[in-house]
């Protein structure tokens, strides 16, 4: 591509709210094309006001030759959110074989203050996982090294929620212009619609009883574990993992936990904070605290801040959420059965889960922070999806780390042809 012409983003499915469009304003005001595939009215109203917008009514093979002809005319660079999504596993695929660059957000790796902005993928398809620590420790001695700080206060939650109502709202009431879309998951539209309303209606009443429970474990006299849930729903969860099911990965812990802790000792099980019931985690809980013996020595609660719990945890068990970030953070053992970009050998026990439970070996917290000091000097930017202030500081800086020749890792890492002999990058 002459260096003159002007680049061309193709947006596919983002986040739900007006994200994908205010940053393909930024984009055009900073000189670029922006132009986007729809699948749903739902993506359709929040593209609203712009031109470029395509429909695709039909399957994999309808989205092959849209594709195909974007590509054949001019288009340079695709946008996704959520790189395992059936269409964007298909988009990146495509773009791979025809050098278009593909720029993937995620929700951060060190959430909630940051997001996460990667070229190619994220999660277990992040180039990150190419990276050594040695590798990361030096590109932290370079000048342009410098981390980003967290704000004093930020949260999203409400927003969240709410623009994800309106997005199926939405999706709902033009249906009949996309008769053949089918959602990435389960329930249909009108039932995530009702989902993400009731989410949103009763927030304060399960904000009130979570805040109860919480209370209860942390003045309680019991050591205690935490386990750390995700959606079962969630592609990091289903496509990284080798558990079928939520249920598979509960039923294991918590037999682990029966034979390995000490018999004093409590399991707090934390849902994800968009926990919508479609597996009934209470009953589930219950019953598989009882089929292993350990009823009264498990606590479930729903959603919320997971910081008032770590503070007094003993260790933490996931599959690879996010989350696991924060116990690292905090020194905490970890065990994790997916795959994540966190997921090394300096970070996590390889201890039988029994034997974990029993006597739980801490991280390398040094090797960590520079970890975690790397991923926020490259990939993790502040800001949100969701909310407004949040939104906004997030779309002052990605247009420039758009429009760079190479991604966030490479561009931290690349230095002067003196200093790469102490560079190790693994392929």
């Amino acid at each position: 591509m002459n260096a003159n012409t002007p680049r061309h983003f193709l947006f596919l499915q983002g986040p739900h709210g007006p994200f994908f469009r205010s940053l393909a304003r930024q984009l055009i005001a900073a000189g670029a094309k922006a132009s986007r595939v729809g699948f749903n009215a739902g993506d359709a109203f929040f593209w609203r006001g712009l031109p470029g917008y395509q429909a695709v009514h039909g399957g994999s093979d309808a989205l092959e030759d849209v594709l195909k002809k974007a590509f054949e005319g001019g288009v340079t660079d695709i946008v996704c959110y959520g790189a395992r999504r059936p269409v964007h596993v298909l988009a990146r695929r495509m773009a791979k074989a025809q050098g278009v660059t593909v720029h993937a957000f995620e929700e951060g790796y060190l959430r909630p203050y940051w997001v996460t902005y990667e070229r190619d993928g994220t999660n277990a398809a992040s180039r990150l996982n190419a990276f050594t620590l040695m590798t990361m420790r030096a590109a932290l001695d370079t000048p342009q090294a410098h981390s980003q700080g967290a704000p004093d206060t930020w949260g999203d939650m409400r927003q969240h929620v709410f623009w994800g109502a309106v997005y199926h709202a939405a999706l709902i009431a033009g249906r009949r212009r996309y008769p053949n879309y089918r959602s990435h998951r389960s329930p249909e539209p009108s039932g995530e619609f009702l989902i993400y309303l009731k989410h949103l209606l009763t927030m304060p009443l399960r904000r009130l009883r979570r805040r109860i429970a919480t209370r209860r474990i942390r003045n309680a006299t019991f050591p205690y574990h935490v386990v750390l849930c995700q959606l079962a729903h969630d592609a990091n969860f289903r496509d990284n993992s080798d558990f079928e099911s939520q249920a598979d990965f509960l039923g294991m812990t918590l037999g682990a936990f029966s034979q390995g802790a000490p018999p004093h000792h409590h399991l707090v099980v934390k849902a994800h904070p968009l926990e919508d019931g479609r597996e009934s985690l209470p009953h589930l809980v219950k019953a598989l605290a009882k089929t292993n013996g350990l009823t009264g020595r498990v606590h479930l609660v729903t959603g919320g801040k997971l910081a008032q719990l770590l503070d007094r945890a003993q260790s933490a068990v996931t599959v690879n959420s996010t989350a696991a970030e924060q116990v690292l953070w905090r020194g905490l053992p970890l065990k994790a059965f997916g795959r994540a970009t966190y997921n090394r050998p300096e970070f996590v026990s390889d201890q039988p889960l029994a034997e974990f439970f029993a006597a739980p070996r801490r991280p390398d917290s040094g090797a960590y922070s520079v970890y975690r000091e790397f991923l926020l000097a490259s990939s993790q930017i502040p800001g949100g999806f969701y909310a407004q202030s949040p939104r906004n500081q997030l779309l002052r800086r990605l247009p420039d780390l758009m429009h760079a020749p190479v991604g966030p890792y490479e561009t931290l890492v690349e230095r002067p042809a003196s200093a790469q002999q102490h560079i190790r990058l693994v392929t």
